[in-house]
């Protein structure tokens, strides 16, 4: 009977440890969000800003991208608006319609997708498929 008790002690000192640990918890993700994934959504916004003439604030959402698998396609996302941007913003009709959108969440989901309401944007990637820069631009630009 004290097995049992000390062994459901011990699991339950486990399950509430492994709840208090952030979304990327090992080192090597950590280190992939903080040297590649971060410098490229970084990149995305002033490349946004810069060719667009508006600010885009980009996040990542930390309770879908969990592994370093997660984070290859979010980065991607990020350097498809940073090579996208400078081609598509070269008018005022363009700059205006992708000027809509304040924020965009780069996430995981069942499929690629790009949503967009009220100023706020979610593009996903799903395995090796990511949003592209299209894919938004044809949401943005209707």
């Amino acid at each position: 009977m004290n097995r049992i008790l000390v062994a459901a002690g011990l699991l339950g000192i486990a399950g509430t440890m492994a709840t208090a640990l952030p979304a990327f918890a090992g080192k090597e993700e950590r280190e992939y969000l903080k040297n590649e994934v971060m410098p490229a959504v970084k990149a995305a916004e002033t490349k946004f800003k810069a060719s667009c003439g508006c600010a885009l604030a980009i996040t990542v959402d930390e309770k879908t991208v969990k592994s370093k698998d997660d984070m290859y396609p979010i980065k991607h996302i990020a350097e498809a608006i940073t090579e996208g941007a400078p081609g598509y913003c070269t008018d005022a009709a363009s700059k205006k319609a992708v000027c809509q959108m304040k924020s965009l969440t780069l996430a995981i989901a069942p499929e690629a997708t790009f949503t967009f309401k009220s100023g706020h944007g979610v593009a996903t990637a799903a395995g090796l498929s990511h949003c592209s820069w299209e894919m938004m631009t044809q949401e943005l630009d209707k």
